[in-house]
């Protein structure tokens, strides 16, 4: 069995967006080498995300007005997290929403993927650089 692993960087402007990474995602597995096995792609950081999902537009302008409204950013005291002076309470919680990581199958160096899925880099407190694994096992 062949392992690979490698880590994507993104440095989003703005506190949320959602990033189509499968173009990125599909790169690595080329670069693996792997034909059959596991994708493991899982953001590293507490207040981002990785999701499947459509790319489509009005979705993520969806997303982002959900996500709001079950956690709003602004007033800013109105969790407990920020009491540590903080300012990305809602962050943790959108993240908590919308996932750490997915796990996609590996078939004929391929992306075993339903229709119209993609994977998707959700940011909910930007403006720092971070990370997103990709871990790859199989043969």
């Amino acid at each position: 069995m062949k392992s690979y692993r490698k880590e994507l960087f993104f440095h989003v402007h703005g506190r949320m967006a959602f990033i189509n990474i499968t173009p990125e995602v599909e790169t690595c597995l080329a670069e693996s080498g792997i034909r059959d096995g596991l994708l493991l792609c899982n953001a590293m950081h507490i207040t981002a995300s990785v999701f499947i999902n459509d790319d489509e537009k009005g979705l993520h302008q969806d997303y982002a007005r959900w996500l709001e409204e079950l956690s709003p950013h602004d007033p800013t005291s109105n969790y407990k997290h920020n009491l540590t002076g903080e300012t990305n309470g809602d962050a943790h919680l959108k993240r908590q929403i919308m996932g750490r990581e997915v796990i996609v199958a590996v078939t004929n160096g391929e992306l075993d993927f339903g229709p119209w899925e993609q994977i998707f880099y959700g940011e909910f407190d930007g403006d720092r650089k971070k990370r997103v694994l990709i871990k790859i096992i199989g043969e």
